[in-house]
């Protein structure tokens, strides 16, 4: 799936090809134009999800890339909210092996043994790591109280202007 720059994923395909053998067949899931340096359309199909609007077509999608069998989905996720629905959508209703790339090209397969790094990942992407592990949560929790705070304050200033010009 490529949900990321396109770049990141031209030099991923050549890899593939060379680490894999160059019959393996890979499906392209995008929302770009065009095919990627180094695809092989004899070895695959390109997805555009222009072609896949609204839920049915995003079902649509999701049955005819699950009749295919893929036994591998590949996932970049990039910092770039590109196709983050889609993302969601394939990762749930294919039954196949997953990894996740980020924009560095580095990879890892999601599953338990893993759970630690997903983890810190998901903590990364969500700005919770480093000095954000502390005081975003705590804000986060502060934030509904000071806002019924500005809320109670505004709403007493307003009702004393209306006694007044009563």
């Amino acid at each position: 799936m490529e949900s990321g720059p396109r770049p990141l994923y031209d030099d991923f395909i050549g890899n593939l090809y060379e680490q894999h053998g160059q019959n393996i067949q890979v499906d392209l899931v995008t929302c770009y134009t065009g095919h990627p340096r180094g695809f092989r359309e004899s070895n695959g199909r390109v997805y555009r999800i222009q072609d896949y609007r609204g839920w049915d077509g995003a079902k649509r999608l999701a049955v005819e890339l699950r009749s295919k069998g893929p036994t591998v989905l590949g996932i970049i996720c990039a910092g770039v909210p590109i196709m983050a629905k889609w993302k969601w959508l394939l990762f749930a209703a294919l039954r196949s092996k997953v990894f996740v790339m980020n924009e560095n090209g580095d990879y890892f397969w999601v599953d338990y043994s893993n759970s630690k790094l997903i983890l810190h990942f998901m903590a990364f992407r969500a700005g919770m790591s480093g000095d954000n592990s502390i005081w975003l949560p705590l804000r986060m929790l502060v934030y509904p109280f000071g806002m019924a705070y500005f809320a109670a304050y505004a709403a007493w200033l307003h009702g004393r202007k209306w006694i007044r010009n009563i």
